[in-house]
């Protein structure tokens, strides 16, 4: 019998975001970054390929390492290479092409390397290094940004898409000089190059590969419109641009992504908002793409009206994509833990594509995968909540917060923590019908009261320095339910809840 899934999908101690989800022969496979818990920095593990059967998503395992940063000859062991986001592809000869960007720490004189390919006979076996991006004569493909990549073998074309953007535009004399010279340190350009290019370098390209997967047959070439800058905090620098398209407030900023359907090519990104996956769509798969909307943000901003203040969880980057499994679409993002960026992980919703391609922002939830509402029996880790909030999180993830509401981990356990007056903890959605007891798992000290879809059914009083399990009577709720838990008053940590359809005191 099939077991349920949550989000995240993966186990609570894997960190693996930027994920990009495809389906080869009768598996769903998800190639991503990999961050270490409790990292100090992006990307700092071994990419380890995740899949699992087409006919049951919660079955998710994998195989270990399939690529190290010291495979790849530029790796610079002194300078702690790690791994970025990764795509992958098929190849007209039957092998698979791990699409990468190396980069090295910058407090140690840091680099960013151009695009590197690692090829292997199966989705998830062992990578071995094939060679970087380059053009014929040799040289390597840094024009523009190597950055993020993404790959399509578009009917036996090769196409590969990355890029990254910066705001020289929108910044005084002083930051633009600054912006530059971390460009130049971390993507390989002098300062004189990347002025010479008058930010030329930056925004998504695309360029077609030979089919020996390395060498650039045409290209690069900017695919969206290079003034999609404009925020909503700075409009009066947006233009729109000479073919019309509107980005205004969702301009691309990195995670390139790409994707066929039925004609039309997706372009998926993550926006200057940061938290949020966009999708631009064209006919053409190097030109004409259009602004088409929001399909996820990690805070649910945007989400009926939400609005950035009101962001229902601490936001940060994310970069994801969209794959059908089953017959259903999905979006993949990731999510943050431990009040930073650098332990990010895998998440996912169902999407609808409707008959005129759009794609209408879905809420993030609890459930992801699971194909409805979880059961309302059973024992669940605090950890899968969809909302964590303490009505004003912060957005960034470059450097760690400390005292508000997060996940994180110890003792081998992953559990919530920074709980004080006024945290919600949501957890969308249940199945509860028949529920008739619910209890937490918890620590501290202090009050903590229960609500199904914003119905209060109890309050429970926490005194304990270990954990310890705290129950109370509820009534039932629907077939599609939100359980909330607000703090009343006191400190708590939370390391999971239990429902019960039928129970005695």
């Amino acid at each position: 019998m099939k077991k349920q899934v949550y989000n995240p999908f993966l186990p609570l101690n894997v960190y693996v975001p930027d994920g990009e989800p495809h389906v080869f022969g009768d598996r769903l496979y998800l190639f991503g970054s990999h961050d270490q818990e409790g990292g100090d920095t992006f990307c700092m593990l071994d990419y380890e390929i995740w899949s699992a059967p087409l006919d049951d998503l919660s079955d998710w395992s994998s195989k270990g390492s399939n690529y190290s940063a010291k495979c790849d000859p530029l790796s610079e062991p002194t300078k702690r290479p790690y791994l970025y986001a990764p795509d992958c592809v098929q190849g007209n000869d039957g092998k698979f092409y791990l699409y990468y960007c190396l980069s090295g720490e910058k407090g140690a004189g840091g680099y960013h390397g151009p695009v590197g390919v690692a090829v292997c006979d199966t989705p998830d076996g062992k990578y071995r290094f094939h060679g970087h991006v380059r053009f014929p004569d040799g040289t390597l493909c840094r024009k523009f940004v190597p950055f993020d990549p993404a790959v399509i073998n578009d009917g036996g074309v090769i196409r590969l898409y990355y890029g990254t953007w910066y705001p020289y535009e929108e910044a005084g004399r002083f930051r633009r000089r600054k912006l530059r010279e971390m460009q130049a340190q971390m993507f390989g350009k002098s300062v004189s190059e990347i002025r010479a290019e008058k930010g030329g370098v930056m925004g998504a390209v695309c360029c077609e590969l030979e089919d020996d997967m390395l060498t650039v047959k045409r290209g690069p070439a900017r695919i969206l419109p290079s003034k999609t800058k404009g925020t909503p905090y700075r409009s009066k620098y947006y233009p729109r641009g000479k073919e019309g398209h509107v980005f205004f407030g969702h301009g691309f900023f990195e995670g390139a992504s790409i994707r066929k359907i039925n004609g039309i090519y997706y372009f998926i990104y993550s926006s200057v908002n940061n938290h949020e996956l966009c999708y631009a769509t064209s006919r053409f798969p190097d030109r004409d793409f259009t602004y088409r909307g929001t399909i996820v943000s990690n805070g649910d901003v945007g989400y009926m009206g939400r609005r950035e203040k009101d962001r229902l969880n601490h936001t940060a980057t994310t970069h994801g994509s969209i794959e059908q499994a089953g017959g259903q679409w999905y979006v993949f993002y990731h999510r943050q833990t431990h009040g930073s960026d650098y332990s990010r992980q895998a998440c996912a919703e169902p999407i609808e594509i409707a008959a005129d391609g759009s794609i209408s922002q879905v809420e993030i939830t609890s459930c992801g995968l699971n194909g409805g509402a979880l059961s309302g029996d059973g024992e669940y880790p605090a950890a899968i909540c969809c909302n964590l909030t303490n009505g004003k999180m912060p957005h960034g993830g470059n450097a760690s917060f400390s005292g508000i509401p997060m996940i994180t981990h110890g003792d081998g356990e992953r559990f919530l923590t920074g709980l004080t007056a006024g945290v919600k903890v949501a957890y969308k959605y249940f199945r509860l019908t028949e529920v008739s007891r619910f209890a937490v798992t918890a620590r501290g000290s202090g009050t903590l009261c229960v609500f199904f879809d914003g119905r209060l059914e109890g309050e429970i009083e926490i005194d304990s320095e270990a954990w310890r399990e705290y129950p109370c009577r509820v009534g039932h709720g629907g077939e599609k339910s939100a359980v909330t838990l607000e703090i009343a008053a006191g400190r708590l940590e939370i390391l999971s809840l239990r429902l019960d359809s039928s129970c005695s005191d």
